[in-house]
């Protein structure tokens, strides 16, 4: 309020610059003289009008700098809180890894980029049993271990995902085939040798079949991923806990 009135003055004492400068040089032009009630004028009229107009502008201005101001901190606000919620949108509750969309969107990202790289696709074993034994929460926290063992193997062009129930993937860029079997070998592993107990305190065993497919230059996600659960379905079929892959 001070910045306005402040304002105001000046472009009152102003607007009496003016109205002084216009007199003393147009009037006496005219033949006419600027004393008496003609002096009294040419000071109070600028003063009487310019002040409350100037108030009022100035205070009209502020209210409207603060208007937008604010709408412009609620539009950053909005998009920020979009951004966030489009982030969660992509991302799996339980485990934190992408979702089943995001995860194949990034792949089709990755392959029109001509990114290479083993698909591993995994599946807890016996996960019903768990559920079914020791409760769902225990279920859950099951997926969340395996989630962070996962999560471990992110990267620019490595990603990690839960497709589904028990069901995660994980895509790995630049491996070759050899490099592709190990780091399932010790995946594989590290979920084996998961040291997961029950809210009793009794261990539980968990491991996890793989089936993993080497993904070519310009590969099809959807066929990818399609042949890495035919391995998938073979590790299964064939006494879980184990990889198969193929080229």
């Amino acid at each position: 309020m001070r910045i306005v009135l402040a304002k105001s003055l000046l472009t009152g004492l102003l607007s009496l610059l003016a109205s002084l400068i216009l007199s003393f040089s147009i009037v006496p032009m005219l033949g006419g003289e600027v004393a008496g009630a003609g002096l009294i004028m040419t000071i109070v009229c600028p003063l009487v009008i310019s002040i409350p107009a100037s108030a009022v502008h100035f205070r009209q201005a502020e209210k409207l700098r603060r208007a937008e101001a604010a709408a412009s901190e609620a539009l950053q606000k909005l998009a920020i809180a979009y951004e966030e919620l489009r982030l969660q949108s992509r991302r799996d509750g339980l485990t934190g890894l992408l979702n089943r969309s995001a995860f194949l969107e990034e792949l089709e990202t990755f392959s029109r980029k001509g990114v290479t790289g083993g698909l591993l696709f995994l599946d807890l074993d016996y996960f019903k049993s768990i559920n079914d034994g020791h409760g769902h929460a225990t279920g859950d926290e099951a997926l969340r271990r395996t989630g962070q063992i996962l999560a471990a193997y992110q990267g620019e062009f490595d990603i990690a995902g839960r497709l589904g129930g028990e069901e995660f993937a994980l895509f790995q860029s630049d491996l070759t085939a050899e490099a592709m079997l190990r780091r399932c070998e010790e995946i594989r592993g590290l979920i084996d040798c998961m040291d997961f107990r029950s809210a009793s305190g009794s261990i539980i065993s968990v491991s996890a079949s793989i089936g993993a497919f080497y993904c070519v230059p310009g590969f099809d996600p959807q066929e990818c991923l399609k042949a890495a659960d035919a391995n998938l379905y073979k590790a299964k079929t064939s006494g879980r806990n184990r990889v198969v892959l193929s080229i």
